[in-house]
């Protein structure tokens, strides 16, 4: 019990950093082709590069053993690109309904209740075999491990992921070389912590440590896996629907985990607060959560399933699952946001 009850610490700890840093991967896509603001990416870019490093790290130790999420390329294709038009209707990302539903947003809570439904049936329902023919018509192995960019050469994980981080930093350097530097807060650590928000630079780097602790965590507890949400929200409805065999796993533990934390940490800082959204707002994020579901079930993996967790571990599923998410996110928002404005 103790073990699993690390994945609730964990996720207290992921849902405090996720709520303090506006931590939202779905804003981060979306700013990108609206705002031209980059800020949320570059948080989740250095969440990433952090989790490289820690996970290189941890395996050549052997705390932790790759496990990358399979790699099928028409059910990464198809259920990338409907999670990322369902995350920009839901207003939020996995990570980011969750842990809003800790600040008190009513249009969080009804996104993580139609992706908690959706995914159920596309896990055990009747989108199952839609997802079934997915992923076992177009699945790719490499002998018998999942593809990562490291085996498919042949190359240690250690080294190509170092290589890696080497090169993203050194094309970060280049493109930032002129900016200025940010000003330096005058607050108190207590205050820049637990009542103002958090720098991107921050926030990249805590959630990045956190998923490194899952990660290591988890594998105690037999999972071996980083962070991730639709899975853990798949095992309560599960729980909740009374399905044989099912138990409270480490990351259902996790995502009850980000809630508690998001609101921890909203009552410290003053933020919490019930809000409705108006009904037909309520109706849209309904719906996105429905198709974030089904995509993020077909695709093996939602947003932190491959962008934080997958994409460290080199996972070729775990990229075209990312650039599909990115693609469907950048074609609702087009859809949404821009063509209105266009018009």
């Amino acid at each position: 019990m103790s073990v699993l009850l690390s994945g609730l610490i964990v996720g207290i700890l992921f849902g405090f950093a996720l709520q303090r840093g506006r931590f939202c991967m779905n804003s981060a896509i979306r700013d990108t082709i609206l705002l031209n603001d980059t800020t949320l990416l570059k948080a989740v870019i250095t969440a990433v590069l952090v989790g490289m490093v820690g996970f290189a790290t941890m395996a050549a130790f052997g705390l932790i053993k790759i496990s990358p999420t399979p790699f099928f390329w028409g059910a990464n294709l198809v259920g990338g690109f409907i999670f990322g038009i369902g995350m920009v209707l839901a207003g939020g990302c996995a990570s980011g309904i969750t842990y809003r539903v800790g600040e008190g947003m009513v249009g969080a809570l009804a996104a993580l209740i139609g992706l908690a439904i959706s995914a159920t049936l596309t896990a055990m329902g009747f989108l199952k075999p839609i997802k079934d023919y997915l992923q076992s018509s177009t699945k790719v192995m490499v002998g018998e491990s999942n593809p990562t960019l490291a085996n498919i050469f042949g190359l240690p994980y250690f080294s190509v992921a170092l290589a890696v981080v080497i090169i993203v930093l050194f094309i970060w350097f280049i493109i930032a070389y002129n900016n200025p530097p940010a000003p330096k807060s005058k607050d108190s650590l207590a205050v820049r912590i637990f009542r103002k928000g958090w720098g991107w630079l921050a926030a990249g780097i805590v959630v990045g440590l956190i998923n490194m602790l899952a990660f290591y965590a988890s594998t105690q507890a037999g999972r071996s896996y980083p962070l991730a949400i639709t899975s853990g929200w798949l095992t309560i409805t599960k729980m909740g629907m009374g399905v044989p065999e099912t138990k409270m796993g480490w990351d259902a533990w996790m995502v009850i985990g980000i809630v508690l934390g998001a609101l921890i940490a909203a009552l410290i800082a003053g933020e919490f607060k019930f809000r409705f959204p108006g009904w037909g707002m309520l109706a849209q994020t309904f719906v996105g959560g429905l198709l974030m579901g089904f995509g993020a079930v077909t695709s093996a993996g939602c947003n932190v399933t491959h962008i934080l967790s997958g994409l460290p571990q080199l996972g070729i599923g775990s990229l075209v699952g990312t650039i599909s998410i990115v693609l469907g996110a950048w074609f609702m928002a087009y859809i949404i946001f821009v063509r209105p404005q266009k018009a």
